[in-house]
């Protein structure tokens, strides 16, 4: 064979491979830049049903493997819906109470998209994967449940940051003329310059209206009189006028409505009765002040009351175990569970209502865990990110309202737990202390109980017990 003959096969045989790499150019040429599903499907499509496809689907030659690329892109650029997420086993339905994003927003993955409130949190919706928010499929308020679809979100790379800011700054700008000047000749570009230029003077037109301003403005005093004179009129609007007997409805909350769902439902069920006691405070404030500055430095925690009433409280539960038992059962219960330990909901008010967080395994804590342990679930409570885990259980519960002044209160129970101990300001009255009248910084303290499970007896002594732990703090290392 000679020379020229090989030449002329190799060249033959080498077409196919120079032609589907041709083909290849062309279709990454068709294909447009934008990341959306169904324009990529659509532009491979074309290629197929043009024969660019089929030419090379004999061999495989690096235009098959590049086919492979563009359809594993175009279906990695697939809609995904989002739905509602499982927020707990007693939680099946919720209230959308905002979304975090809109249309046509970038999401991360794992970044919020919406808000669910339930009757007891908060759940936060967030994206599976990264991609762009196509469409709401429910609205705001609209109650949703488990499963349910929610956003309509296309997965894809996020778009390019000068994209971003050219889709911004568009409406800002006349970027329509610009981009006409950019795409004409140097002719069209001075010719255009002409037209902008001439509308200038055209602009300049509804000038001659400044004579108006000029006669309104020839009492230099005036412009700003009459602005005066405008706020005074528009703020009496404001001011509710003498007899206005106008009236506002909003709808409650489901955490709103779940409390006084809860609330009633003690109230119909527990043979609730209050006793109260006063005690003086002046030890344990007195002990306070030594050792705040001390545990603030070695541990960040700063010392309050709260731990030193939980722990009297774990304390006298040694005592009478029942105020840490529940009734249990059909009908209103039949059973009591006693418990070995102790977990305690510590009352916190938020914007949305009040929750009781457990600080839980309380009996083998000391005082400053307590208290850190209770920060903790406080900061947490009022930055919205409580679980239900937080929430759930709980065997006594504490409740300050001498934080907002409170003198004396009857705190409910909080079901199915048999006690709730209430503290309240702290005011100094002149007391008799032996035999003398002295100034003391009094608490009154008040247990409301189940008259079910709890007799008298045992509700008196815990809460004699409590306020000798406070008035005596050393009392509680022979314990």
């Amino acid at each position: 064979m000679s020379g020229q003959q090989c030449l002329r096969r190799l060249a033959a045989s080498s077409a196919p491979l120079c032609s589907s790499l041709r083909a290849s150019t062309r279709i990454a040429a068709r294909l447009p830049s934008s990341s959306t599903a169904t324009r990529s499907y659509s532009a491979v499509s074309r290629a197929t049903s043009s024969g660019l496809l089929r030419r090379t689907s004999r061999r495989p030659t690096p235009l098959a493997l590049h086919r492979i690329l563009l359809i594993s892109q175009a279906r990695g650029y697939a809609d995904t819906i989002v739905k509602v997420p499982q927020m707990a086993e007693s939680i099946t339905e919720g209230t959308l109470k905002s979304w975090s994003k809109q249309v046509g927003d970038y999401v991360e993955q794992d970044e919020e998209i919406a808000s669910i409130e339930t009757d007891k949190i908060d759940v936060a919706v967030n994206a599976p994967e990264a991609g762009t928010i196509k469409e709401f499929l429910v609205n705001e308020e609209d109650t949703v449940t488990v499963g349910q679809d929610l956003v309509k979100l296309e997965l894809g790379g996020e778009p390019s940051g000068d994209a971003k800011q050219e889709a911004k700054d568009s409406p800002k700008e006349p970027a329509s003329s610009e981009q006409q000047t950019s795409s004409q000749p140097e002719g069209g570009q001075e010719k255009q310059k002409a037209q902008q230029e001439k509308p200038q003077p055209a602009k300049e037109e509804p000038k001659p209206s400044p004579p108006p301003q000029k006669s309104e403005s020839k009492p230099a005093g005036a412009p700003s009189k009459p602005a005066a004179s405008k706020e005074p009129k528009e703020e009496p609007k404001k001011e509710s006028t003498p007899g206005n007997r106008d009236e506002r409805r909003v709808k409650m909350n489901r955490m709103r409505l779940r409390i006084a769902e809860r609330l009633k439902q003690s109230q119909n069920t527990a043979a609730s009765l209050t006793t109260f006691n006063e005690v003086d405070m002046s030890s344990i404030m007195e002990f306070r002040k030594l050792y705040k500055d001390e545990v603030l430095k070695s541990t960040g925690v700063k010392l309050g009351f709260m731990s030193a009433f939980s722990r009297a409280c774990v304390l006298a539960m040694k005592e009478i175990p029942a105020v840490n038992a529940s009734i249990e059962g059909p009908n209103g219960g039949d059973t009591i569970v006693y418990r070995d330990y102790v977990d305690i909901s510590v009352a916190v008010a938020t914007e949305k209502g009040l929750v009781t967080p457990v600080v839980r395994n309380a009996e083998g804590m000391n005082m400053v865990a307590i208290e850190k342990a209770i920060a903790d679930l406080g900061k947490k409570a009022r930055d919205n990110k409580l679980t239900i885990e937080d929430m759930a259980g709980g065997t006594f519960t504490i409740s300050n309202g001498g934080v907002f002044g409170s003198m004396m209160g009857t705190p409910i129970i909080n079901l199915p737990q048999t006690a709730v101990l209430g503290l309240h300001a702290i005011k100094e009255k002149p007391v008799v202390v032996n035999g003398k009248i002295e100034i003391r910084p009094m608490m009154y303290l008040a247990l409301t109980y189940d008259h079910r499970l709890l007799d008298g007896r045992e509700a008196v002594t815990f809460l004699v017990r409590v306020k000798q732990f406070i008035e005596d703090p050393r009392k509680m290392l022979l314990v």
